[in-house]
């Protein structure tokens, strides 16, 4: 099937979405996402982050959709064009689905072991809104352990579901789901029945914000003053291929590596992640390939050659000129005292 994004032209198999499609073009073209996860079956279709506009639904009936739809899953048809980065309608959507998403998300960034790696941050840092127009409180939770190696802090959660299906589909079995509706809705587990089998772990890796963090890693350092490393042992439970974290010659965290969409590759054990800290354990690869846009590069590459739309827009609208012709007069006192 050929299907047109953003003016580029490429065919792809039956069956596939509007956002694979637009992976297969490249980063430029791809929409963002929240929810979608391309390893765990069912993701997508919650978060709204990747809503593109379909011009043409297809050859055989060229009209276009009514209403924007999520690319993660909704099928190409021969024929189709799709508007995403050319559409402002596109953009200014995205600009409310980011405002919804912060509506109760604390400003946590400062002390939040995500940051830096955090798609919550990429994604107002691409589409988002400089000012709030809420003036209620925010729903508060208290802090959460989820067994001997998680903690949920749930008042980062975006509610994205990627750690449910995680444990539907990894683990042996799931504990912990989606309690309650609405705006009160929460991840949480019976009686804070503990997380406990050999691949829970993986939570962490999938949630795209802090929610979920790696309890021996809390506040131990920012992942830009880190140096990532692919590693590997031989390991009977998991394929045993990971990034391993280092500060100075220490390993401060163990995860599974990740695709250029930040998407695990292969999921790791227990074993792997909280238990093997030591270099001596790990077969070393070489430096993580990092992206020259992530702030996991700071210090190991040049500056950066992709300049965000957002940012330097908002930089011209509301910075201003110094005015110089201020009176100086009040300096003249100072002057005498030196």
């Amino acid at each position: 099937m050929k299907v047109t994004i953003d003016n580029i032209t490429i065919e792809v198999e039956p069956g596939t979405t509007i956002m694979q499609a637009a992976r297969q073009i490249g980063a430029h073209v791809a929409p963002p996402a929240m929810c979608y996860y391309e390893p765990l079956k069912g993701s997508g279709g919650k978060c709204r982050a990747c809503l593109v506009k379909v011009t043409a639904g297809s050859e055989k009936d060229p009209r276009p959709m009514p209403k924007l739809v999520p690319s993660c899953i909704t099928q190409v048809q021969d024929g189709m064009i799709v508007e995403n980065t050319t559409s402002p309608q596109v953009l200014e959507a995205r600009k409310g689905v980011v405002e919804f998403l912060l509506l109760n998300h604390p400003l946590d960034c400062p002390v939040c072991d995500q940051a830096g790696e955090c798609h919550l941050q990429d994604f107002t840092f691409e589409h988002g809104v400089s000012k709030t127009r809420t003036i209620e409180e925010r729903n508060t939770f208290e802090p959460q352990d989820l067994g001997p190696y998680i903690q949920l802090n749930m008042n980062r959660c975006v509610l994205c579901y990627r750690c449910v299906y995680t444990a539907d589909q990894v683990t042996e079995g799931r504990v912990h789901g989606v309690m309650h509706r609405g705006d009160h809705a929460e991840i949480s587990t019976y009686i804070e029945k503990a997380i406990d089998n050999d691949f829970s772990g993986n939570v962490i890796d999938v949630c795209p914000v802090g929610a979920l963090t790696d309890k021996t890693y809390r506040f131990k350092n920012r992942v830009w003053f880190t140096k990532p490393v692919d590693a590997h042992c031989d390991c009977g439970k998991c394929s045993g291929k990971v990034t391993l974290w280092y500060r100075g010659d220490e390993v401060i965290r163990v995860t599974a590596r990740k695709n250029e969409w930040g998407e695990v590759q292969d999921f790791i054990c227990n074993t792997c992640r909280f238990e093997r800290k030591k270099t001596s354990d790990w077969t070393i690869e070489g430096p993580m390939k990092v992206a020259r846009h992530s702030v996991i590069s700071a210090n190991k590459y040049g500056a950066s050659s992709i300049k965000p739309a957002f940012p330097l827009k908002q930089a011209a609208e509301q910075y201003k000129q110094i005015d110089d012709n201020r009176d100086r007069s009040f300096l003249e006192p100072q002057k005498q005292l030196k």
